[in-house]
């Protein structure tokens, strides 16, 4: 079989049961799009054992560096001095300063992955107002958005990989 048709069948029925387990047993606590979000990464970073590695540690570290900037922004109060707009962005800069800057560790230098968990993090507060509150940020529950995110970025990563090596089954069965 070629790769790309047993790609299309592993990650159609990963896929699928992806979408079912963040519609139905995991509602509220596993974000699918965040799930593909990492799937896609997974395989633009090599679909490999590496990339899965990289994957989770930078994104989970974009994760909790969104956390930080989301944690500053509501506990120091200048957005009414500067209008939130201006605080937001600032505060939104430093994050990316820090970022980019931890990339000079080898563990997380892999920019893009830390950038798919701070993008996925501000989605998630964005779109869930109610989760953007210092109370929920603060608290050890599965609505605080480095739990969440992070969650569902691993998860996501562990099926591109499945995806990647059922696919690749596919492939060697019909070449054997």
């Amino acid at each position: 079989m070629k790769n790309l048709n047993a790609l299309a069948i592993s990650i159609s029925v990963l896929g699928a049961l992806a979408t079912f387990l963040a519609l139905g047993p995991l509602s509220g606590v596993y974000l699918i799009w965040a799930a593909f979000v990492a799937w896609g990464a997974f395989f633009a970073l090599g679909a490999d054992t590496a990339a899965l590695q990289k994957l989770i540690v930078c994104g989970i570290f974009g994760a909790l560096v969104a956390w930080v900037v989301a944690v500053t922004i509501l506990s120091i109060p200048l957005a009414g001095a500067l209008g939130l707009p201006v605080w937001a962005a600032i505060a939104v800069g430093l994050g990316i300063v820090v970022v980019v800057l931890a990339a000079n560790f080898p563990a997380l230098a892999t920019i893009p992955a830390t950038v798919f968990g701070f993008a996925s993090s501000f989605a998630y507060l964005l779109q869930t107002p109610d989760v953007l509150k210092l109370e929920v940020l603060l608290s050890p529950s599965l609505k605080n958005s480095v739990v969440v995110v992070s969650l569902s970025l691993v998860v996501g990563a562990v099926f591109g990989m499945l995806s990647a090596r059922w696919g690749a089954a596919m492939t060697k069965q019909e070449a054997d």
